[in-house]
């Protein structure tokens, strides 16, 4: 599953940590997943004739996060920020409701059937908690659109994707104090894509042009869009001028992807990879097919373009109380 590590311009906990989190993450994934599985293999702590829902704890999950957490906020004090912390005070409190936030505790009210059944149920389960992750840390918090727990492309890239994948979701850059939203860009451990979709009815086709307006055919009459390369080559500049800034040496790929549709630009840039009906599944089945693990260059290329970000937030009502009172 992949890791939305931006949303908007929604705060994210990643940007507190890029590279804590995203390991985090994968092992949480996996030992709750490894509890999942084996209960509904053995069926353990599951009546389904009293109704009682099956959880699969987290109890080692939240000790393996106490010790971090303290490090981490005795890394805040080191850097600075111990007015801050000293006013709100790290209580034991804090600390609880971090921990509450930190929790994925996967359930279900009644057995699945197949594993596939299981599957699915747990990826809802655990996009529900990603979205957690990308929209409040330990002292703020954002408020996202509920049209984002039902939005399937964003749900696309999240559950059909490797662990290993950081996707930033159409974010906010703020580019001399001016900003600019940009497609969905996807770090893997060794390239960044740069992805728009253009989709509509089934077995569309987009006759692609240099012009600012493409032609769709399809179901009705023939309509004009508005060519996705502009929007597609914006997000490129923006990533990879922020990559030579910082020295970031990571290749950058660009794609406009249809699964449904058609594509027709005899005369597409070369730079750009078109993913049609056609090609889509070759294409789907390499990027699902990366193994290689979390690299620091690839965590250090996230860390720099969550830097130019814009965020959103407001500090948690409990923070709210402390400064009121």
């Amino acid at each position: 599953m992949g890791q939305l590590i931006k949303l908007q311009d929604y705060v994210s906990r990643y940007q507190q940590d890029i590279f804590v989190y995203p390991s985090r993450f994968v092992r949480l994934k996996k030992q709750q997943w490894d509890k999942w599985h084996k209960a509904w293999e053995s069926n353990d702590s599951f009546n389904p004739q009293s109704g009682q829902q099956y959880t699969a704890g987290t109890a080692e999950w939240l000790e393996e996060e106490k010790e971090p957490l303290m490090e981490k906020l005795k890394g805040l004090l080191k850097r600075g920020k111990n007015e801050e912390l000293e006013e709100y005070g790290a209580s034991g409190d804090e600390l609880k409701k971090e921990e509450e936030v930190l929790e994925f505790e996967a359930s279900f009210a009644v057995r699945p059937e197949t594993i596939e059944n299981l599957k699915h149920q747990f990826l809802d389960q655990l996009f529900r908690f990603q979205m957690k992750w990308a929209t409040s840390t330990l002292t703020e918090k954002s408020f996202p659109d509920k049209h984002y727990y039902y939005d399937e492309k964003l749900k696309y890239f999240l559950q059909r994707y490797p662990d290993t994948y950081l996707v930033m979701s159409n974010p906010i850059f703020l580019l001399k104090k001016a900003p600019v939203e940009t497609e969905t860009i996807v770090i893997s451990p060794t390239e960044v894509w740069c992805i728009s979709f253009l989709e509509e009815e089934d077995s569309a086709v987009f006759s692609g042009s240099k012009d600012r307006f493409w032609t769709k055919k399809g179901k009705g009459e023939e309509k004009k869009v508005l060519n996705p390369l502009l929007a597609l080559n914006r997000t490129e500049k923006i990533v990879r001028k922020i990559f030579e800034i910082h020295s970031i040496e990571l290749p950058i790929k660009k794609a406009l992807l249809t699964r449904n549709g058609y594509i027709d630009y005899p005369a597409a840039p070369i730079d750009v990879q078109l993913i049609d009906k056609r090609t889509y599944d070759q294409w789907f089945q390499t990027m699902r097919s990366q193994r290689s693990p979390l690299k620091h260059v690839q965590l250090k290329g996230a860390q720099v373009l969550l830097q130019y970000c814009q965020t959103a937030s407001v500090k948690r009502l409990e923070w709210e109380n402390r400064d009121e009172s």
